[in-house]
């Protein structure tokens, strides 16, 4: 029997309102705007594995982000934690899942209180589950942690303005892993870091990984960087899925057009001279998007077929894509 996923996403899709006031749509006579942020999407990390879902800026990573950690909640669809669906979850039972899943926000410059000291700061969700009370065990487990993640113990009297934007990433993951979580959502983690720094917290974070046996879901836009960090890749297009595949294979073998847009975007530093096709045209509305596959208007492989009905995620060339082109081979 194949082992239960940590985490399965069914079906999941959210919508905003973006629709001015009331009274001014009846004035001009507009109708109600929605944006679709994530259209149906689903996907597994099993435990101890990195899933990364990867795309332009406006695909949707963040907005599923945010609904896998509960802060946002879903249109329709389903997540489930071992097992558990998020949404059913009250109470204690509640708390005990939400303590299992942590968060690693994208900007360590806003994500942490400018008026707490570190120390403070670390404490809190230690305090907040409840999983420790005693003061002096409180300040050896920060301490711990500080010295876990390459900082030191006297750093814990410090404010995060006293740090670097590396260092405070660093405090940032302390923060998670003091509620002993098995799964972090990491929201794009090093963009905005430089490219020196960003090297070090991806080795720390593959070192806590192998350490506490973490499960890690990965929003980034740099395909080099989740070639190194995720073992199985998702690669999303205006809130939806269009393929899924093992990282190694994803990278060596891509299908959809799409993934090979952003894998031709990547600096050939080996220069194999292998043809690339550049980058070219916009992520479209999302509160207009186009029609059948949304990826036609960029695609030079798109028919009549593409520009009329919306594919489904199809097993192609062992691989998970949504795309008419690769099932009916025209590459």
């Amino acid at each position: 029997m194949s082992q239960q996923p940590l985490l399965k996403v069914d079906n999941l899709t959210r919508r905003f309102d973006v629709s001015k006031p009331w009274l001014n749509r009846m004035i001009e006579r507009e109708p109600k705007q929605i944006l679709t942020a994530v259209n149906q999407v689903s996907f597994e990390v099993e435990k101890g594995k990195s899933f990364a879902l990867v795309g332009e800026s406006g695909s949707g990573k963040s907005t599923i982000a945010k609904m896998v950690v509960n802060l946002l909640n879903p249109s329709s669809g389903h997540i489930y934690f071992d097992g558990q669906e998020l949404s059913q979850a009250k109470g204690a039972a509640f708390k005990s899942l939400r303590r299992r899943v942590q968060m690693i926000f994208q900007d360590p410059f806003a994500s942490l209180n400018p008026r707490w000291r570190v120390g403070d700061i670390i404490a809190e969700p230690i305090y907040a589950f409840g999983l420790e009370s005693d003061k002096l065990k409180v300040q050896k487990t920060v301490e711990r942690l500080l010295s876990t993640v390459g900082l030191t113990g006297r750093d814990r009297y410090k404010f995060p303005h006293e740090f670097s934007g590396g260092q405070r990433q660093r405090i940032a993951i302390a923060r998670a892993l003091s509620a002993n979580p098995e799964f972090l959502v990491c929201d794009e983690p090093t963009s905005a870091l430089d490219v020196s720094v960003q090297a070090q917290i991806l080795n720390l974070m593959q070192d806590l990984q192998d350490e506490f046996n973490l499960t890690y879901l990965f929003i980034s836009h740099d395909m080099s960087v989740v070639k190194h960090m995720a073992d199985t890749i998702g690669v999303l297009y205006l809130g939806g899925l269009v393929e899924v595949n093992d990282s190694q294979q994803l990278f060596n073998q891509p299908v959809h057009p799409y993934t090979r847009m952003l894998l031709d975007a990547i600096p050939d530093h080996e220069m194999t001279g292998r043809r690339r096709t550049p980058v070219t045209g916009e992520i479209p509305n999302p509160i207009n998007p186009p029609s059948g596959c949304p990826f036609h208007p960029r695609c030079q492989y798109a028919n009549d077929r593409c520009k009329q009905e919306v594919p489904r995620s199809k097993a192609v060339m062992n691989s998970t894509v949504a795309c008419f082109a690769a099932e009916e081979g025209r590459f």
